[in-house]
């Protein structure tokens, strides 16, 4: 049996358990999974050591390996468990392929920032309305699980003072409110990012009104990509939960339905709904849209479309860049070729603040809704591009199959320079050891 080790709150662990459980109820993950609440004491005793970092999710291997980060997880069970694919053939659905690749991207680096500020900012004291008691009681979950439920709580309050400075997170951020800051968040662009998520929301509701799942009647890699930001920040967490679910709720069917655990009205996957026949017996059909299965004949609809082009408009030209700006900090003498990079996005690595923040080589001018701001270059955005690089060579394998690529990448502005990302990657490649990053020399 695979173990994952996780926490309820955790952005990555909503997105790995998703597809974990969706490939036990469909019996494609052999033995299947335990899911085990990550303590400091496991943190410490045991992530760590195999790892090279305390970040979750990260999965056990039956065999006792370990694999850290969530799109390494859904690579390492896909390869072994290939049954049912969560990734179209790129030979026969090439768009709808490289679309999940893209979605994918898109949750995990993009829509990363809204949900990180909206935990946070409303755990202010001077915010309303609050989820502050809600977000210390769930940390509190891991950091003393052998306590009391006040108890529990009141060590979430105390992490969140000693460590992440909560009450001076206006005048001297640190932690995660300084990773805010790494991320480009200031008071003037709030309501740039604000005004994102909702665009984003907007339209996986118009997309989720029409089909079940990103590509139509079950499940993806886009799906479990967006369960990260959906679940358990803009779900779960009790402010952005009650926007999403008053706001949205089309958005909230769909990470219950995609989460499938207590989903019945939300129609799941593998769920039958029933009709009666003539002599009263229950005869069943598949709950979700499209039959149950991805839309044929390799079709992305347009409410898919208008997502993608949120990648192409906002996203894109911050990657472009981030590739400019570490080619040229991996050539400087501030860099040794195949030493370490920084890590995960969401705050400056240790040891690379002086790079990573004010005017630090690792940082870089950006724009988001006409305001324009200055955040850190992160080099696991590169990592997760040489996945898309990947998606899009399998994509494009056949003459066929890179007219229908070339032709859909034509509709964004900017989005057939995709085609030359393998080119752009030259000078700053990154390869990836448990939880860290270094360069590729050459």
């Amino acid at each position: 049996m695979y173990r994952l080790f996780s926490w309820e709150h955790s952005y990555f662990s909503g997105k790995a358990r998703a597809y974990l459980r969706y490939k036990q109820h469909a019996g494609g993950l052999g033995a299947g999974y335990e899911d085990v609440l990550a303590t400091q004491e496991l943190i410490q005793g045991l992530l760590v050591p195999a790892t090279g970092t305390g970040a979750v999710p990260q999965l056990q291997t039956p065999d006792g390996r370990f694999v850290q980060d969530s799109s390494e997880i859904v690579d390492f069970c896909e390869g072994l468990h290939p049954e049912p694919a969560v990734v179209p053939n790129p030979g026969t659905a090439p768009k709808q392929c490289l679309a999940s690749y893209l979605i994918e991207l898109l949750a995990d680096e993009w829509m990363v920032v809204y949900a990180f500020w909206e935990r946070w900012h409303y755990s202010l004291s001077d915010v309303t309305p609050n989820h502050l008691e809600f977000n210390a009681q769930q940390w509190g979950a891991m950091l003393a699980p052998d306590l009391g439920g006040r108890a529990r709580r009141e060590a979430g309050h105390a992490f969140f003072e000693n460590v992440f400075g909560i009450s001076r997170a206006r005048t001297a951020p640190q932690a995660v409110f300084a990773g805010l800051v790494h991320l480009g968040v200031t008071p003037e662009n709030e309501p740039a990012w604000e005004a994102s998520n909702e665009r984003i929301m907007g339209l996986l509701a118009e997309h989720f009104s029409a089909h079940d799942f990103v590509l139509g009647g079950r499940p993806s890699l886009g799906d479990f990509g967006l369960m990260g930001p959906l679940y358990a920040h803009l779900f779960r967490d009790a402010v952005s939960g009650f926007a999403l679910q008053t706001r949205f709720p089309l958005v909230a069917e769909w990470v219950e339905r995609t989460n499938g655990t207590n989903a019945l009205n939300s129609r799941t996957y593998g769920q039958q709904l029933y009709s009666l026949d003539e002599d009263r017996q229950l005869v069943g059909r598949p709950a979700t849209s499209d039959g149950a299965d991805w839309l044929p004949k390799d079709e992305l609809p347009s409410s898919l479309e208008a997502l993608l082009g949120v990648f192409f408009e906002e996203m894109w030209p911050v990657l472009d860049s981030t590739l400019r700006v570490l080619t040229e900090f991996i050539a400087s003498d501030a860099h040794e070729a195949g030493s370490e990079l920084p890590g995960k996005t969401f705050f400056a690595g240790p040891g690379f603040e002086h790079a990573q923040t004010g005017q630090g080589p690792l940082t870089h001018e950006f724009e988001i809704g006409g305001t324009r701001g200055r955040r850190m270059v992160a080099p696991y955005q590169v990592w997760m591009l040489q996945r898309v690089e990947g998606a899009i060579k399998r994509c494009t394998a056949s003459d066929a199959g890179r007219r229908e690529i070339a032709a859909l990448l034509g509709r964004f502005d900017r989005g057939p320079e995709l085609l030359e990302l393998g080119e752009r990657l030259v000078g700053c490649r990154v390869r990836k050891e448990g939880g860290r990053l270094f360069s590729i020399p050459g």
